[in-house]
């Protein structure tokens, strides 16, 4: 069994990183995906994928930001495993993937928000050392 950790640069490896993200975005449409992901890379936005085996079965969309709060770091929008290939390491693998890139780009710091409700996520990010330190507030706005 052979894991591969890359970051996702061209169209072909964006669009297979597809299906982890509509499981954890379900709003995702296929034909809108692309365009966004590259309009999000303007922004600093990239994607560490991990292939199993020769299929996608976890990513992480990240950006580097700087903060008069916390100063620079490496932002997690998104960390997502496929259903049923949960509980097997990949996003442990992905998140210590992260933290390695956030060092070596002197970053002060990894943060990301997650739900309530994503007790697994959860266990996973304290025992890599994440601490809960606030609530990420939120307004939609309405056309």
């Amino acid at each position: 069994m052979s894991t591969e950790i890359f970051i996702a640069n061209t169209d072909a490896e964006i669009k297979s990183c597809f299906p982890v993200f509509k499981a954890l975005r379900p709003h995702l449409e296929q034909g809108t995906f692309l365009p966004q992901v590259r309009r999000q890379q303007k922004e600093s936005y990239q994607i560490f994928a991990l292939k199993h085996d020769g299929l996608i079965k976890s990513v992480a969309g990240f950006r580097f930001a700087e903060f008069l709060a916390w100063g620079r770091v490496l932002y997690v929008d998104d960390l997502a495993t496929l259903p049923g290939e949960t509980s097997r390491g990949f996003a442990g693998a992905l998140l210590d993937c992260l933290i390695e890139h956030a060092r070596s780009h002197r970053c002060q710091g990894v943060h990301l928000d997650t739900g309530y409700a994503r007790h697994a996520a959860h266990r996973l990010y304290l025992r890599k050392g994440f601490r809960l330190d606030c609530h990420h507030l939120a307004l939609e706005i309405t056309k």
